[in-house]
This record gives structure tokens, C-alpha cells and sequence, in this order.
């Protein structure tokens, strides 16, 4: 099935005076939930719905606890789950102090199994709607 791309115009915020561009947009078309993708999981398996939906809680609870323990999580040919930083600059290091670190955010790298699937994508497009339309859209599925 391919994945449907919209056209957006999208000036450059830093340069306004900039004449637009159009690029190509990813439209989502829905949000499969842990409960919907563990009976996805049942229906591939002999594993009970029950023990499926358990162990995946399970999973997104020790992932959080080992990145915070500052580890790289590897999931086989997935890919892997690290912590990343952005901070302030500081003139030396010895002035550095942790409450310069400004965001935190999870880094996802994808492995073979992920890298196969991007390279076998194939799209359409699809309507095309404005950036703010799309925006809106997208800031219902952030978490």
C-alpha cells in the first residue's frame, strides 16, 4: 500500500522575503493504539491477547527506565532508543553546569529491518492542503 504524500508551500522562517517552495508532506492516515497493535500481534501468533498487551506495557515501561539509566537500547534489526541533549554553550568546560542542557528528547535509530521497509516505500499524492491545516492535524497524534 503506498504511503500518501500531500504538497505543501513552506517559506523559510529566517528568510521571509524568500520566495516559497513546495515540498512533499507525509499524510497520516490514522494511529493504530498499543491495544490495537497487541491484537494485531495475537492474530500472528499463538500468544494470548491478554499476555501480549502485558508484555508490551512491559516493554515501554523498561525502556523508559533503562534509557534514563543513560543506556542505548537495542531492539535486534528494529533499530535502537538513545537519550540525546541539546544545551547551552558555556567558555569552558569547567563552567559547564547541567542547567544549561535546554531539551532532552529519545533519538531512534532504525535497523536493517526498518532501513528495508523505507527502501521499498512507494507513494501517492494525495490532496493537497495547507501547511496550518496539516499542522493542526498533526499536533492531535503528539505525545
Amino acid at each position: 500500500m503506498p504511503v500518501n504524500i500531500g504538497v505543501v508551500e513552506k517559506g523559510n522562517p529566517l528568510r521571509p522575503d524568500e520566495t516559497k517552495k513546495f515540498y512533499a508532506v507525509v499524510k497520516s492516515t490514522g494511529v493504530i493504539t498499543l491495544k490495537t497493535l497487541g491484537k494485531k500481534i495475537t492474530q500472528r501468533c499463538t500468544v494470548k491477547y491478554a499476555d501480549t498487551l502485558a508484555i508490551l506495557e512491559a516493554v515501554t515501561q523498561v525502556l523508559g527506565n533503562e534509557l534514563s539509566d543513560g543506556k542505548i537500547v537495542q531492539f535486534g534489526d528494529f533499530g535502537s532508543f538513545r537519550i540525546g541533549v541539546s544545551s547551552n554553550s558555556s567558555e569552558t568546560k569547567k563552567k559547564f553546569t547541567t542547567s544549561m542542557i535546554k531539551s532532552r528528547k529519545v533519538i531512534f535509530r532504525q535497523g536493517a529491518c526498518l532501513k528495508e521497509v523505507l527502501n521499498n516505500l512507494t507513494f501517492e499524492n494525495v490532496e493537497t492542503r495547507s501547511i496550518a491545516s496539516l499542522h493542526a492535524e498533526n499536533t492531535q497524534f503528539m505525545i
